[in-house]
């Protein structure tokens, strides 16, 4: 009998787009209007026929057909700045990556945990599980705390190579900082994106019951570590057992390389590179000595830019006196360190951390003697090596793009709301949950979501005697949890795409751990309706 096939995922994602527009042709069109009653902004909904005049003139929304092939381009359009973010990411790393920096830094890692194995407690323990959840506590933590998202992009290009080194598959290395990055997002503490939005629309004191989402941060990272280390327990011990094994044909054979083709030298190259690398952070420094970090509600000032520029120096030294390959190593720890500092103290975005991973990958190139013409080839190979993963991400903005055209999205976000009527209090704090949760699988985007959600749900709130904290934390859950499996979403879709990984695999991967999640965060939200918390 013949083996049925699963469709391609660019299949998965037009059918899921032809869904959309039949939606457009069945769900009445609609908008959320902002209006001003006694002194108040409310938002009020509107069917396209009842819509005031002014809104009705600047309403365009019509049932879609055609378009379904168009919101392939309006899809480009729309998330060009992660599919250029991708394509940069792809060159830069194409370049280190024949450099064999990333091959040297990964043989160097496996001796260093060989020799930890040794220890008899550090083999009771394993080194790999010590790995897996330091790696993970740190990307979490980052969600968490600044709302890490499209940086993982260019990490699972650092991680999975290491995953499969050690034993596992790529959705371990997936897991490892797509996946913690987003249970960190979705139990944020201090995420400027979501809880600062959220709470300065509901009118609330900005990162305000930080004690409680700690609490359920911590929750949901060690529920998301043991499901991550069971899952590499499995892969570990019968690699066979993995559906990506064939599929990560690829990284084994990019991971297997023997020590003996690495030849350890130091073109004098390389010490221009760092002469002018110097000179370049020197200057920075002397520009900018002081940083202010912003957290939540809380600044720290600290000479990082020179204390980063003094580590880089010295770092570089000793590495360049052994070998290239460690230097190369040296500029991408640099690179991530430089790239926090920026997020945290200068609000870098997509753009800044993509020109900073350019950098990285030609100063590579150039480190390694590469000519300007050579450097050229590699980053064109590796924006072709990674295209399919930009244009998924282009092809899933078009399912929301024909949400949009349609007019449905206010519609379907108007029908469920009015679920909530006469519930009681825990109900109607899971029905919101439930809403935040079906509307994320369409308006993936956080910000959005609450500057078109909390308008609705908190006044809402203050009806039925529920906090507005509690309605901020039903919109953290709802928004997070789906993030991790919604094809809408042109992180995850980018991720997978980088990573390799069918999206149809990943959903038979991670459905039950979303699951286990989504129970989870209900059950989290009833203390902020039946329990005196701090902040709620």
């Amino acid at each position: 009998m013949k083996k049925r096939k699963v469709p391609h995922t660019f299949v998965i994602v037009f059918f899921i787009i032809v869904v959309a527009a039949v939606l457009t042709w069945i769900i009445p069109p609609g908008k959320y209007v902002s209006e001003q009653v006694d002194g108040e902004t409310v938002m009020t909904f509107y069917y396209a026929n009842q819509l005031p005049e002014a809104q009705a003139a600047e309403f365009h929304a019509e049932p879609q057909t055609w378009q379904v092939f168009s919101a392939f381009y309006k899809g480009f359009v729309k998330q060009s700045n992660i599919i250029v973010f991708i394509l940069i990411i792809g060159g830069a790393f194409w370049i280190m990556n024949k450099s064999r920096a990333i091959d040297m830094g990964i043989l160097s890692f496996l001796k260093f945990t060989k020799r930890l194995e040794r220890s008899a407690l550090m083999r009771k323990i394993g080194v790999n599980n010590i790995v897996i959840i330091l790696v993970m506590l740190l990307f979490s933590l980052f969600g968490s705390v600044f709302g890490m998202s499209e940086e993982t992009i260019a990490f699972t290009l650092i991680i999975i190579p290491l995953a499969v080194s050690m034993g596992y598959d790529s959705i371990v290395g997936l897991c490892m900082v797509y996946v913690a990055a987003h249970i960190g997002f979705s139990g944020a503490m201090l995420n400027p994106f979501t809880i600062g939005i959220a709470q300065g629309i509901a009118d609330i004191p900005l990162f305000t019951g930080i004690g409680y989402r700690a609490v359920c941060w911590a929750i949901l990272t060690v529920v998301g570590i043991v499901f991550v280390l069971l899952y590499a327990r499995k892969v570990k011990k019968n690699p066979q057992s993995s559906i990506m094994y064939e599929d990560d044909a690829y990284w084994r054979k990019t991971a297997d390389v023997p020590e003996e083709e690495m030849e350890r030298h130091t073109p004098r190259k390389a010490w221009f590179v760092f002469a002018l690398l110097t000179a370049v952070l020197i200057t920075f420094s002397i520009l900018y000595p002081q940083t202010t970090l912003k957290i939540g509600n809380s600044e720290t000032t600290l000479p990082l830019l020179p204390i980063g520029t003094a580590v880089f120096v010295l770092l570089s030294v000793v590495t360049l006196c052994k070998t290239v390959h460690y230097f190369v190593l040296t500029l991408l720890f640099a690179t991530v360190y430089f790239l926090v500092v920026g997020v945290l103290g200068y609000e870098w975005y997509i753009m800044e951390i993509a020109s900073l991973f350019l950098v990285l990958g030609i100063a590579s190139g150039l480190a390694v003697d590469k000519s300007a013409s050579d450097i050229a080839k590699l980053f064109l190979e590796g924006m072709g090596d990674i295209l399919s993963a930009a244009v998924i991400v282009g092809l899933a903005g078009g399912i929301v793009i024909i949400l949009q055209d349609g007019g449905i999205i206010d519609t379907i976000l108007y029908g469920l709301s009015k679920s909530m009527s006469d519930m009681g209090k825990i109900a109607s704090a899971e029905i919101m949950y439930g809403i935040q949760t079906l509307i994320n699988i369409v308006i993936p985007s956080g910000s959005a979501k609450a500057a078109i959600t909390m308008p609705i749900m908190a006044p809402f709130s203050d009806l039925i005697g529920i906090s507005r904290q509690a309605t901020v934390m039903a919109f953290q859950f709802g928004d997070g949890f789906t993030n991790m499996i919604t094809p809408t979403s042109g992180v995850l879709m980018a991720a997978l795409g980088v990573a390799r990984i069918p999206w149809d695999k990943w959903v038979r991967f991670i459905w039950k751990f979303i699951l286990v999640l989504v129970i989870l965060g209900g059950i989290l939200l009833i203390p902020t309706v039946t329990m005196e918390l701090a902040g709620f």
